[in-house]
């Protein structure tokens, strides 16, 4: 037998913790907690409140896959947000929320309507056609917002056995291009969708972004006016790991419970999952990041407006800006502060905030790219 005092000693052993002592563990910090940039949302670490919440639902056991009391008490703490008919969904992330939400609206001759901006076109590596089994028909949208119009211009052939079958229109809020639909602007497209026999799918990895900017609650947009299932973005807005599909129409889904199974996002410690949902939607937390990386991008637009060569692509309503500059400024700016290029070729960029992103931050920045600039 070992020694004890040899085993408590070797370098891969982690030291017993004694009661009332802090938590000890063999993982060490590799980053500079201090490093902040503008490349996306997500570099974000997860707010501290959200941490609360994970260690109040740790210790003991409690039913796996969802059968937990935090993920039975999540479907609450939706309705009262969505409504009293809101069914929610956790899953691992925002392009499985997608293909099981897109899926549970579509069979298999089933086509979505979508901006070709969309994430679901352009950034999920063709999951909704390859996984979904479903096709998408992008239309080209300006600040990538889609309108009763565009919608149309792919709303036909529903009988012809030739051309998949237009099933969803799915719209993006806030968009990937960082605009914000008005609930009349969506409530037009929910119409023209419902009168062609189609349902709404909204992507919401950024909604509470566009609440924020909207000043209304998260259902003036949603269930309000007619959309149909949403996916619910976390992890752009605080949360450590986590997306959920809500269910605001029953009716016009099939199947979600096994759609998530065999779309791999059914989780099974999902308490760590819903807990963290209920941290962000529970109280005001959800809003308070939202507004504030809000806040964060408008200072940014503010500052870039004032440097002479670079411009301004899009509205900025949201947490995104997107701008155009030289190139070759660009690179050197980027070795200072990461973010990244959109079109590489026009030398378009785009630079985004977080809950955590600073005044400070944001003035740096601004001062680097005019530092670039002058040169």
């Amino acid at each position: 037998m070992a020694d004890p005092a040899t085993v408590a000693t070797h370098p891969t052993e982690t030291p017993v913790r004694r009661p009332g002592e802090a938590p000890v563990t063999a993982a060490r910090r590799r980053h500079d907690p201090r490093a902040r940039g503008f490349a996306s949302d997500n570099y974000a670490g997860a707010h501290p409140e959200i941490l609360a919440a994970l260690a109040l639902a740790n210790g003991g056991h409690q039913t796996a896959y969802g059968g937990d009391e935090y993920t039975a008490h999540l479907q609450e703490v939706f309705r009262a947000h969505f409504g009293p008919a809101a069914e929610v969904f956790p899953v691992f992330n925002g392009t499985g929320a997608n293909v099981v939400a897109l899926q549970a609206l579509t069979d298999r001759r089933g086509a979505v309507i979508c901006a070709d901006s969309a994430h679901i076109n352009v950034d999920e590596c063709g999951a909704p056609e390859r996984v979904g089994g479903l096709k998408l028909l992008p239309v080209p949208a300006e600040h990538g917002k889609l309108t009763p119009a565009l919608v149309g211009r792919e709303a036909y052939g529903f009988d012809d056995e030739h051309r998949a079958t237009p099933q969803v229109v799915s719209i993006t809020q806030n968009t990937e291009l960082g605009t914000v639909y008005t609930p009349e602007e969506i409530r037009a497209i929910c119409e023209t969708a419902h009168e062609h026999g189609m349902t709404v799918h909204l992507d919401g990895a950024r909604i509470a972004n566009a609440a924020a900017a909207l000043d209304v609650p998260l259902r003036a947009f949603t269930t309000d006016a007619g959309v149909d299932v949403l996916s619910f973005g976390g992890t752009k807005n605080g949360m450590l790991f986590g997306e959920a599909v809500v269910v605001l129409n029953p009716g016009a889904v099939r199947a979600m419970k096994h759609l998530r199974k065999l779309s791999m996002q059914l989780a099974s410690k999902m308490r760590f999952v819903s807990v963290q949902f209920e941290a962000l939607l529970a109280g005001d937390l959800w809003l308070r990041g939202a507004a504030h990386a809000n806040a964060m991008a408008r200072r940014l637009a503010e500052g870039v407006r004032t440097v002479e060569g670079v411009e301004i692509l899009h509205p900025v309503q949201a947490n995104a800006v997107f701008a155009r500059l030289p190139r070759e400024a660009g690179e050197r700016l980027r070795k200072r502060h990461r973010f990244y290029f959109w079109d590489e070729a026009a030398g378009d960029v785009r630079w985004m905030c977080a809950f955590d992103t600073t005044e400070e931050d944001v003035d740096a920045f601004v001062a680097a790219l005019r530092e670039e600039m002058g040169r």
